[in-house]
């Protein structure tokens, strides 16, 4: 049952940002009589589905739920309360909320009702669920992802910067879902320079042929002298752009755009006060899609939660340039270890999933 509550959970993956993904499943005299997810922010919460599919049967039943329920007043009311005002039984629940506003209180709301409550079933698999928004309320820093494509010889684009296209058109569609869970897609100057990304999400049609809602990533684009809010693909379309640049830039006149500035120590920026800044913004999940400097100055500062890696059965050759810039590994004891998650082909490429051995995250 609580595996069903995960899957039901995921089902929110494009639409709950900033929220978690949550599922509920109630059960009574085994038999599910009502389930529910968190389908969008600012919406009803998984428990509450539940409790509408369920009605009267709820009266005695369990509830599975993915995560801990919230005992505060937001846009929606508490669900621990509607879980004892429908006379529910007992709540297994696969984690406790790590938002400082419930973290404990929901279920000390329950129990004080008399309600049974257990939790930790799962919980491993619900964190990993969830491991942006956990990563920014544990960590204080959103979960971070590098995706890149490479050829065979680990190569990322050739030496004059082209890199369309290294992974065929199966590989560039799924990279949009893995985008639209992302609360925000990352870049650096240099590769809106070059390559003039749109940084959009465009997903295909469900089965039954209707749009897939998402709710679209900000954009962000580190420039340190604002050298492109003038330009490029990226300030089209209704996603919203933040360009992230040094303190002692000025936006040029006539130019309207979000931006904000961060620390810069010895000519690079503070990496760890962008993902503090972002984090504050709400931005559970960064999706990181740039050129090997940026991506290796991520890597070697140790804020890679993630590798998506598309390799394609291509060779680059020797001139091209590498997937990371910088990481000045001189010993193999100094070696970065990295942990295969998943392999899986796409089209004609193969994605990997990866992540540091050494990760102190959610995962």
């Amino acid at each position: 049952m609580m595996a069903r509550a995960l899957r039901l959970a995921e089902r929110g993956a494009f639409t709950t940002k900033p929220n978690p993904m949550v599922g509920c499943v109630l059960v009574r005299d085994g038999e599910v009589v009502g389930e529910g997810w968190h389908e969008r922010a600012g919406g009803p919460h998984a428990e509450v589905y539940a409790l509408e599919g369920a009605r009267e049967r709820a009266r005695g039943a369990t509830a599975y739920v993915t995560l801990e329920p919230c005992s505060h007043t937001g846009k929606t009311g508490p669900c621990a309360d509607a879980l004892i005002a429908a006379g529910v039984a007992r709540v297994v629940g696969a984690m406790r909320d790590p938002n400082p506003e419930v973290n404990g209180g929901g279920f000390e709301r329950l129990r004080a009702a008399g309600i049974e409550v257990e939790s930790g079933l799962m919980e491993a698999q619900a964190r990993l669920l969830n491991r942006g928004f956990v990563s920014r309320l544990e960590r204080g820093r959103p979960w971070l992802r590098v995706k890149l494509a490479t050829s065979l010889d680990g190569r990322s684009a050739l030496a004059s910067g082209e890199s369309k296209w290294i992974s065929g058109e199966p590989a560039r569609a799924d990279v949009h879902r893995w985008r639209a869970r992302a609360g925000a897609l990352l870049t650096g100057a240099g590769t809106v320079l070059v390559d003039d990304p749109h940084l959009t999400v465009r997903l295909e049609k469900d089965d039954a042929g209707k749009d897939i809602p998402f709710v679209a990533p900000l954009r962000v684009v580190l420039d340190p002298g604002l050298a492109t809010v003038a330009r490029g693909h990226i300030r089209e379309g209704a996603a919203p752009t933040l360009y992230l640049h040094a303190p002692d830039a000025r936006m040029p006149r006539g130019i309207d755009a979000q931006h904000a500035h961060v620390p810069v120590k010895g000519g690079r920026f503070d990496l760890d006060a962008v993902l503090k800044l972002l984090a504050d913004r709400g931005i559970n999940e960064i999706q990181v899609e740039a050129g090997a400097t940026l991506a290796g100055a991520f890597l070697g500062a140790g804020l890679v939660d993630e590798l998506l890696l598309y390799v394609a059965p291509v060779m680059l050759g020797e001139t091209a340039r590498p997937m990371f810039d910088g990481l000045h590994i001189d010993a193999m004891t100094e070696r970065l270890k990295m942990r295969i998650v998943e392999t899986r082909r796409i089209g004609d490429d193969v994605r990997v999933l990866l992540r540091p051995e050494a990760a102190t995250g959610t995962a």
